[in-house]
């Protein structure tokens, strides 16, 4: 196998189908190689799912982007940075789940080529720690400007600590990013496979 899954978890709960994954790297002095992705492997580890359209997104530092999730056609998501660094945030939005509000983080780091899956029925966010960071993600359904929907990136209840790796975070925000409700606006989220189950948006 070409990869090493590890499973998140948070106080020793595991946090269902959300996993860091560090491929298997090659090099030597004229470079390196890896496979991003293998249908095969990740079978293997118990994620098969079907990807329809990938993503890619340049940001400077300070900009963090999220949180965001979909609710007409709910995505999983595989994420990694091509160039340069963020703090990657998944917070858990599935009603059923034992982990249901609870928040996830990871550096993900072009140097390291580490991955995160992030599975439908969770909010994704992340936040550039470097000069410029390149940003790439693989999706399980196409983007639905209808289903568009967000938290906002600070809200008290989710209390995520940005802090841990950008002390005195002050994020660049996008003027739609800035205005996400809170958490406890829906009282229903999604259900355990990601189904939206809260009000029409």
């Amino acid at each position: 196998m070409s990869f090493e899954f590890k499973q998140c978890a948070v106080n020793g709960v595991p946090i269902i189908g959300l996993f860091e994954i560090q491929p298997k790297l090659f090099s030597d002095k004229r470079g390196y190689f890896f496979e991003s992705y293998s249908e095969r492997d990740f079978k293997d580890a118990g994620l098969a799912m079907t990807f329809v359209q990938d993503n890619e997104s340049r940001s400077t530092k300070g900009v963090l982007r999220g949180l965001h999730f979909q609710t007409k056609h709910a995505q999983g998501k595989l994420v990694r940075v091509v160039y340069g660094r963020v703090y990657d945030v998944a917070v858990d939005l599935r009603n059923e789940s034992p982990t249901f509000g609870a928040y996830y983080g990871v550096v993900l780091d072009g140097e390291k080529h580490n991955q995160f899956y992030i599975p439908k029925g969770c909010a994704h966010g992340f936040y550039v720690l470097s000069d410029t960071a390149v940003f790439t993600y693989k999706c399980t359904d196409f983007y639905d400007a209808h289903g568009e929907s967000g938290i906002i990136w600070d809200d008290a209840q989710l209390a995520i600590n940005w802090n841990d790796v950008a002390p005195g975070v002050t994020p660049l925000l996008s003027a739609k990013d800035a205005l996400h409700p809170a958490f406890n606006k829906n009282k229903t989220y999604f259900s355990l496979d990601g189904t939206w189950l809260g009000d029409d948006e």
